[in-house]
């Protein structure tokens, strides 16, 4: 029954006001129409989800052309994460599991916060150095992907997610305070140790 009404429910109840399937039409009776913001944020999340995810997997698993677990551990280690190998673990699994939720649209907020937290440690410990730009090494490219992750936790992920059924799946101001806030805390401790 419940699933029932949460499928025959209109769109514009089911979300915040100004959010961008708010404006869809009315709910048939096979339920909420997919609207082109739903296959926009599909697009965006499986683009920058599963990019995130290729880069987890090479790093632990060294795949898709990656040195795998020792050869990133002896990288991070020259950046002054110590043990190497344990913050490569931490940060190939924040890129694997953070870009598949944010794919998949699964734990939204926290699949985001595991992007920005990862991003947020690219940035100051490597790009940073080089400026703005992607050409010179610059941070254009970690921005990008911690702007994009914070947008999708803000926003919600769409009709086309997991978090379908769930409050965070509508996104709103806790689900972006939460993605930036754990991600920058997690970013804060790994810097510190």
């Amino acid at each position: 029954m419940l699933i029932k009404h949460i499928l025959n429910r209109s769109p514009r109840s089911a979300q915040p006001a100004g959010h961008p399937t708010g404006t869809a039409p009315a709910a048939t009776t096979t339920g909420p129409a997919v609207t082109a913001a739903d296959c926009g944020l599909l697009l965006l999340r499986l683009t920058f989800g599963l990019f995130m995810a290729g880069h987890g997997a090479q790093k632990v698993f060294g795949l898709f052309g990656g040195g795998g677990l020792s050869a990133t551990g002896k990288a991070f280690e020259a950046l002054g994460y110590r043990p190497g190998k344990l913050f490569a673990v931490i940060g190939g699994l924040s890129e694997l599991l953070g870009g598949l939720g944010l794919a998949l649209g699964l734990l939204t907020p926290l699949a985001a916060a595991a992007l920005i937290g990862v991003m947020i440690n690219a940035m100051v410990t490597v790009t940073a150095a080089h400026g703005l730009w992607d050409t010179d090494g610059g941070v254009e490219y970690n921005v990008a992907i911690a702007v994009a992750a914070l947008a999708v936790a803000a926003v919600g992920p769409g009709r086309l997610a997991a978090d379908r059924f769930f409050r965070w799946g509508r996104g709103g101001w806790a689900e972006a305070a939460v993605a930036l806030g754990l991600g920058g805390v997690g970013a804060l401790i790994s810097l510190s140790v």
